[in-house]
């Protein structure tokens, strides 16, 4: 069978760990909240209201794109952009392009940052395989001005870290939906998730220093998972409803 990302690829390695893809989303909550465009995310309501289930609906979509095959994926890409679609229709208005890319570049980007925090530092040639999976994501999409390469695509990075980023009412609304839904425990634990991933535009915005909590943890958790003890972990850290949503990441990883 023909799939979007080989079976043997560095991008299902990153994808196919549950605290990898926390950390990812973790910091993907920080970026999307201070996205100018983050008024489309309110339209529907439907982000404010349970911003955790939609960050899990998000990551669902996200592994089906990762684990299936070729034709699958493209269908998949298809039904997103149609949603999306769908969306400005009734909004009576485009989704500026310059939103799907920032998107797209921040998956990337926590892709790429998570996994070094919790494995290793990866290559050149392996940030260059896990940038043609979103590139070919983002093409399939119908993205305009996409880097063809992760050499390309850094400094465009930067370009629409200084231009897309803002703290607004709707910043400081979604992290007081994040607080209520985590709890202050919780909340905390995400703050400093935050802290070890986000870039230091993100930062500023949001009055965070470098000084995490959770940089001595995470080699505690880190020595945990050669121990099979990371579940413990995590039990602590997630919300009840969440936990069987966060171990069948790893689940579905495993059948793979």
């Amino acid at each position: 069978m023909h799939y979007f990302v080989r079976p043997d690829s560095i991008v299902r390695k990153i994808w196919g760990k549950s605290d990898t893809i926390l950390f990812i989303f973790g910091g993907a909550a920080a970026e999307f909240a201070l996205n100018k465009a983050v008024d489309w995310l309110y339209f529907t309501g439907k982000l404010p209201a349970d911003p955790l289930g939609r960050l899990f609906s998000t990551v669902a979509y996200a592994r089906k794109i990762v684990y299936s095959s070729m034709a699958d994926a493209h269908s998949a890409i298809d039904n997103l952009r149609a949603i999306h679609g769908q969306v400005e229709s009734n909004r009576g208005a485009s989704i500026p392009d310059w939103a799907y890319r920032d998107v797209l570049f921040m998956l990337f980007y926590y892709s790429i940052v998570s996994y070094e925090l919790l494995e290793r530092k990866m290559s050149a040639t392996e940030k260059e395989e896990v940038y043609n999976v979103f590139y070919r994501l983002g093409s399939r999409m119908g993205l305009k001005e996409l880097p063809l390469t992760y050499e390309q695509w850094l400094p465009a990075r930067e370009s629409h870290l200084e231009s897309d980023l803002k703290y607004g009412e709707y910043t400081a609304d979604l992290f007081r939906q994040y607080k209520r839904q985590l709890g202050g425990l919780r909340y905390l634990v995400l703050s400093e998730g935050q802290k070890l991933v986000v870039p230091k535009q993100v930062k500023n915005l949001l009055k965070l220093n470098n000084n995490s909590l959770l940089r001595p943890v995470v080699s505690v958790y880190k020595m945990s998972r050669k121990m099979k003890l990371d579940w413990l972990l995590r039990n602590m850290l997630l919300p009840p409803k969440y936990k069987q949503q966060i171990e069948a990441l790893n689940t579905v990883a495993a059948v793979e």
